[in-house]
């Protein structure tokens, strides 16, 4: 097996979790025009099907922004914007109509693709949609009449499960129907957040021109707190000039922190210029762009007997290189009481034991352990300050540390070298001479 084929197994193989976990959710997805004109939304379409294939619920939301001011521009009509929003009268409607129409015909071709040498041979897939959003006018704004723009009053939850119940992708557009029969052209952003909502969906993911919200120093953060998105959409809101069109990148963060505000656990910005984004950010542990949740969805917490396995998994490249010592399955399972882990989505990617001698007023702090991929974003600190506080409400008064790799960072955080006279009576009785290790206490 070349080495190409060796990475493939391996991600396949770390991916069925993944794929497990998603069996059956509904995903609502926000694709905007810009997306749909890009040269990687075959790719977008490709990687849709596979998740329609592997039983994955899907709604697909798409705007037409871009479409419909080249329409415009055609016919030599006025683009007319106000508070950040389109004035829709009846020519402009039509362009609306158009976009939309044709948006929805070529999105259809490209699921319904289905040849031998194609990615989707053979999948058979299925899509619908329908009147299942019924839109209101926004009406008259400080006397500008919005014209045909509305907003989402109601999105048919019932319809559209019933839909994806038979197996199929069900396509939403931006624009709204009304009970008068008049149609009314919504946001994109509008009509995602809405329906995801209604249907309690499992996650909204939008697609961006941007990989995900990036900090200083130009890297994407992976998680974000709606409160934190809420303030960058307030930020950039407060920077405009009365007429500058709200960025896309703000439009699509509102939406998802209004989505996390009405019930959705989890939901994403990913770039839709990036292929496999979309696949990357559902089966990978890091994911490729940012997710925005009302609560983070890492916990550090007491550990239980189901931990147990997890815990081997994080401690053994540990034991195996001699930092740590090693542990059985038997002795985790009898002691598991000890340790506080780190939980993210699922996996364990960080651990410390707390082990009590009450007579002495102290505690040691043992196998102390971040997996790899999350060391330097002070997992390590927290953890440590989460057991001190644990020992303080025990009525200890210090930590002790035995180490023979990370000295340093144990002095960094407060700890100092002791001689080993210090140790508990026990715990001096079990001294390991031949590992050597460092004494190191801590008073708290």
């Amino acid at each position: 097996m070349n080495n190409q084929a060796q990475v493939n197994v391996s991600w396949f193989r770390h991916s069925s979790p993944y794929i497990n976990a998603h069996r059956g959710k509904t995903f609502v997805l926000m694709l905007g025009g810009e997306a749909l004109e890009h040269s990687n939304f075959a790719n977008i379409i490709h990687d849709i099907s596979l998740l329609n294939s592997l039983g994955v619920r899907l709604v697909l939301v798409y705007g037409t922004r871009p479409q419909i001011e080249a329409r415009l521009q055609e016919r030599g009509l006025p683009s007319r914007m106000y508070q950040h929003q389109r004035i829709t009268d009846e020519a402009t409607l039509n362009c609306v109509k158009e976009a939309v129409g044709l948006a929805r015909i070529d999105i259809e071709a490209q699921l319904s693709l289905g040849l031998a040498n194609s990615p989707m041979f053979n999948a058979q897939i299925r899509v619908v949609g329908g009147n299942v959003v019924t839109a209101r006018p926004l009406g008259v704004r400080d006397g500008q009449d919005m014209c045909y723009t509305g907003e989402v009053r109601r999105v048919d939850a019932n319809a559209i499960n019933r839909l994806l119940a038979e197996g199929n992708i069900v396509v939403l557009s931006n624009l709204g129907y009304s009970p008068t029969g008049e149609v009314f052209n919504l946001s994109v952003e509008d009509v995602a957040t809405r329906t995801a909502t209604a249907l309690k969906a499992d996650k909204l993911i939008a697609f961006g021109d941007e990989p995900g919200v990036v900090n200083k120093d130009g890297e994407v953060i992976n998680e974000l707190l709606a409160a934190k998105a809420e303030r960058l959409v307030k930020q950039h809101l407060a920077s405009l000039g009365e007429h500058e069109p709200i960025s896309q990148l703000a439009r699509i963060l509102k939406a998802l922190v209004d989505a996390c505000r009405g019930g959705v656990k989890r939901t994403h910005l990913i770039s839709y210029q990036t292929d496999g984004a979309l696949l990357t950010e559902l089966f990978s542990r890091e994911g490729s762009g940012t997710m925005v949740i009302q609560e983070s969805y890492e916990q550090m917490r007491q550990a239980t007997i189901e931990d147990v396995g997890g815990l081997i998994e994080l401690l053994r490249p540990m034991e195996e290189a001699g930092i740590l010592v090693r542990r059985s399955r038997e002795l985790l399972e009898a002691e598991i009481e000890r340790f506080t882990v780190v939980d993210r989505d699922g996996t364990i990617i960080g651990c410390m034991a707390l082990y009590p001698f009450p007579d002495e007023g102290c505690a040691e702090l043992a196998c102390v352990a971040v997996h790899s991929e999350y060391r330097g974003d002070d997992r390590g600190l927290q953890m440590l300050e989460h057991i001190e506080r644990r020992a303080r409400e025990m009525g200890l008064r210090e930590l002790f540390v035995l180490t023979t790799r990370t000295a340093h960072w144990f002095v960094e955080n407060g700890f100092v070298l002791s001689p080993l006279t210090r140790l508990p009576a026990k715990k001096k009785e079990l001294y390991n001479y031949q590992r050597n290790s460092k004494v190191f206490f801590k008073t708290l």
